[in-house]
């Protein structure tokens, strides 16, 4: 098994899987609604429509009674990775997919009518989860490049000192250390465990490595460690609000993020355009 890089994907390539064969895959992939709410199917990932107090209720219950969710928060960027890549697709099926910025709205409102609820994005979604959690979780990390994740708990552990966060390894650990870290998880498993490997590695490692044996939660967050560490700054409110807040990250780190933003965006709305046009307008 390859070593994990900290947060990001390697660059996509921007040649597009036919239509014909991503609504094919698109129509396998996508998982049955779970009991109580719907999902959406946009690009073949189906994400679920939940307001966020709703989100934050079925992942509550998932900690508290021990049943194990694999979660993935999906932008356009996830969009375009799993397009390229059928068997992440597969993987998907398999998560609680929230909905995560403007991209996928947009794919709401073109392929069924309407936005998502919420915009349900990691950066946001996991500190309102620990503030708003009344039980004293077990929180493990896992990835990042070496010493983020060690900031990041630092970070946290003043933030919200309820909750007891602990670093289970950085992102660049030898494929040898790879089942002590599992057996680690076995031996103590937290209540959610934060996985920042970048997508796809995060979503293939928690749908082909962990179970309810190792964490009740598992969540794949990205760049979320750099974020809590304070090692990459947010954008500020009013941008946040305004839906733009990859134009800021973009403005941040040109060099790193303009294959994924300047070439990937257009991409992503020819797919949702695609998707409409071979798949029609589906009901909400």
């Amino acid at each position: 098994m390859a070593k994990f890089a900290d947060h990001e994907t390697r660059p996509e390539p921007i040649a597009a899987v036919p239509a014909s064969l991503s609504l094919a895959l698109a129509s396998k992939a996508v998982a049955r609604p779970p009991a109580g709410f719907d999902v959406r199917d946009v690009g073949g990932i189906g994400i679920a429509v939940l307001t966020r107090a709703a989100a934050m209720a079925e992942l509550s219950d998932a900690m508290a009674t021990g049943r194990h969710v694999k979660l993935a928060f999906c932008n356009a960027n996830l969009v375009n990775v799993a397009a390229h890549d059928p068997a992440l697709l597969r993987r998907l099926s398999g998560f609680l997919v929230l909905a995560d910025g403007i991209g996928v709205d947009i794919g709401g409102w073109l392929l069924h009518g309407a936005a998502f609820p919420a915009n349900l994005n990691g950066t946001d979604f996991i500190p309102t989860l620990f503030a708003t959690e009344p039980r004293a979780l077990r929180v493990g990390l896992i990835g990042g490049r070496p010493g983020v994740a060690d900031h990041a708990v630092e970070r946290l552990k003043r933030q919200f000192p309820r909750h007891a966060f602990s670093v289970i390894s950085h992102g660049y650990f030898d494929p040898s250390e790879e089942a002590a870290l599992l057996a680690s998880l076995k031996a103590a498993p937290p209540d959610l465990l934060l996985v920042a490997f970048g997508n796809p590695r995060q979503e293939s490692w928690i749908a082909d490595k962990l179970g309810p044996q190792h964490c009740s939660v598992a969540a794949g967050v990205g760049a979320l460690f750099d974020f809590f560490a304070g090692e990459v700054p947010r954008a500020p409110e009013w941008v946040r609000q305004t839906r733009l807040e990859w134009v800021y990250r973009l403005w941040l780190e040109p060099r790193r993020l303009w294959r994924r933003y300047v070439l990937g965006n257009p991409v992503f709305l020819l797919r949702l355009l695609r998707q409409r046009l071979f798949a029609g307008r589906s009901p909400q």
